[in-house]
């Protein structure tokens, strides 16, 4: 009888005569859904970089004879940020709106002392055009 019992489906009942199975369903249905709208709300980011998180997204200019006669700027960045990141990162920090933006993955070197043989690591560049005549104060800061 007790395996019978088993393989037949009959849906459990608690003291009330109400099938808990099916409130089990009910409540886990309710239960992501709240958990949808909970999880929409917090992952909206901010319209605007903070000059805090501007500075973690900006890490350092990179200051050479070719980009100064060709009037960009470079600087190294935060490997996960994009295009629209560094340009609010840039206007946060230095207060010009860049006119275009452009990123390059820079692979890291492969070095060698003595037998050890090791890697420099991968690092993220990102050049910065302005309008023509707009300039900025890299050594004020």
């Amino acid at each position: 009888m007790g395996i019978i019992d088993k393989l037949k489906k009959t849906p459990n009942k608690d003291r009330d005569g109400k099938d808990v199975a099916v409130d089990k369903k009910v409540a886990k249905k309710s239960e992501k859904k709240a958990d949808k709208k909970s999880a929409k709300k917090t992952d909206v980011k901010p319209a605007t970089v903070a000059r805090a998180n501007a500075e973690k997204i900006l890490l350092q200019p990179i200051i050479t004879e070719k980009s100064t006669m060709s009037g960009t700027y470079q600087f190294m960045v935060a490997t996960d940020t994009n295009k629209n990141e560094v340009a609010k990162a840039f206007s946060a920090v230095y207060e010009k709106t860049p006119r275009k933006v452009n990123i390059v993955n820079v692979k890291g070197k492969s070095m060698r002392t003595g037998v050890i043989r090791g890697k420099r690591k991968n690092w993220k560049k990102a050049v910065i055009y302005l309008n023509k005549g707009e300039t900025i104060d890299l050594y004020a800061e």
